[in-house]
């Protein structure tokens, strides 16, 4: 009996020595987590350097021509004539057909698919460049709202796949038309609208973020002015 009490003792010990381990090693994996989060919320929320007033005030003003070109796109929807003769789109064009060329050696359709993508993934490369190499979080608020931009900018030729009216750079008749093909490809071409529409809220939805959270920035960097 005696020699049982011992083993009991014993593994009574280790077992609570076992606790103890698995307790601290939660604790580590918590701290490690609240240290992960505090960081990603500093890289995101906090002004990470300095601005002189010019700075300052130069950032004020892309905001505010974002807050007014922003909800301009939204509030007018899915409308071409507004989406396609803003100057932006100008500058997202060559974007996209730089993008067929790139994803071109995989295959007709992310030939197809690469325009679109890459004028949406752009954005968000340069949004990583701005965030994690330069720590300018507010320059990365904006590659988002560009990003919000162009998945407005690819509604209108989502809209119009079924009925192929809309203006292409080179017209070929319906083999032009890369939204039209895309989804004839997949089989969605009667969803057309639905695709469309979806496309234009994910835009909006970005757009109203990246001006929160530029927003956000700016407020703080103020109280940070040299």
């Amino acid at each position: 009996m005696s020699a049982c009490g011992i083993v009991y003792v014993q593994w009574q010990a280790a077992d609570k020595e076992s606790f103890a381990l698995d307790d601290k090693v939660q604790r580590q994996d918590e701290q490690e987590v609240e240290t992960r989060w505090e960081a990603l919320t500093a890289l995101l929320l906090h002004p990470p350097y300095e601005v002189d007033r010019l700075t300052f005030y130069g950032r004020m003003l892309i905001l505010a021509c974002c807050f007014i070109w922003g909800p301009y796109f939204i509030l007018n929807g899915i409308d071409w004539q507004v989406i396609g003769s803003s100057f932006l789109h100008n500058i997202n064009l060559p974007f996209h057909e730089f993008g067929h060329l790139l994803f071109m050696p995989f295959g007709e359709f992310w030939s197809i698919l690469g325009g679109s993508l890459f004028q949406i993934i752009l954005p968000l490369i340069i949004l990583l460049a701005f965030l994690i190499r330069q720590q300018d979080n507010f320059s990365a608020s904006v590659m988002l709202w560009w990003c919000g931009q162009n998945f407005i900018d690819v509604s209108p030729y989502i809209a119009d796949a079924q009925l192929r009216n809309l203006p292409l750079i080179l017209n070929k008749g319906d083999e032009s038309h890369d939204r039209g093909n895309l989804l004839a490809m997949t089989g969605y071409l009667q969803h057309t609208q639905a695709i469309a529409y979806a496309s234009f809220t994910i835009g909006a939805v970005i757009i109203c973020i990246s001006l929160i959270w530029g927003s956000y920035l700016l407020r703080a960097q103020k109280k940070v002015l040299k």
